[in-house]
């Protein structure tokens, strides 16, 4: 592995669906409380750097028609009959701010959103991802991110799944692939040495 360095003026924070709706789920093999705790910690230390963060949340209308339905085996539906008023909503946690918000309709946070044209407008080469679910929105953005060119590394104990398995055979399956992954220690530690 090697040594990890930053570029405070090339790298971006991105956070995938810290939302009240979804950080409601069970979560592993990483309790949402702790995605939540270390992603809050990175997107401190991005702050505190003027390095730009993005938090990513999907959002869709009530009628549920602004989403896009194809043919699965496993169809999408809403886990409840009435999604409640602050399902799409950040977690207090993160300490939004509005800039930093791509509101998505899709897993990914590239697709039909400005996050392509926000990084490339700030001239950002790196990404640091992550959030929840592990093997949804954040490897479909993974997936996006490494077909644009973007480097990457993923933050492991900041990301998690609906079960552990799904969440192992995309960080130890893709995304060594795609790019490197880390755990938030060294991430805010390589902030110390290269910052």
């Amino acid at each position: 592995m090697d040594t990890l360095t930053i570029d405070k003026t090339k790298t971006a924070l991105v956070v995938i669906d810290l939302q009240k709706g979804i950080v409601s789920r069970q979560t592993q093999p990483h309790k949402a409380a702790e995605v939540i705790e270390n992603a809050s910690k990175l997107a401190q230390a991005f702050r505190k750097n003027s390095m730009p963060v993005f938090l990513t949340r999907v959002a869709t209308s009530d009628d549920q028609k602004d989403r896009l339905h194809p043919i699965a085996d496993i169809a999408w539906s809403a886990p409840t009959d009435q999604m409640p008023a602050d399902w799409s909503q950040i977690v207090p946690e993160m300490a939004a701010q509005p800039d930093e918000i791509i509101t998505k309709k899709q897993w990914g946070a590239f697709y039909g959103t400005e996050l392509d044209l926000q990084l490339r407008r700030r001239k950002i080469d790196t990404i640091v991802l992550c959030g929840i679910s592990t093997n949804i929105g954040v490897e479909s953005t993974a997936r996006f991110a490494y077909e644009y060119g973007y480097n990457q590394i993923f933050t492991e104990d900041a990301t998690s799944a609906m079960s552990k398995e799904e969440h192992d055979h995309a960080v130890q399956k893709i995304f060594p692939r795609i790019g490197r992954v880390r755990q938030t220690k060294e991430i805010l530690s390589a902030f110390q040495q290269n910052i």
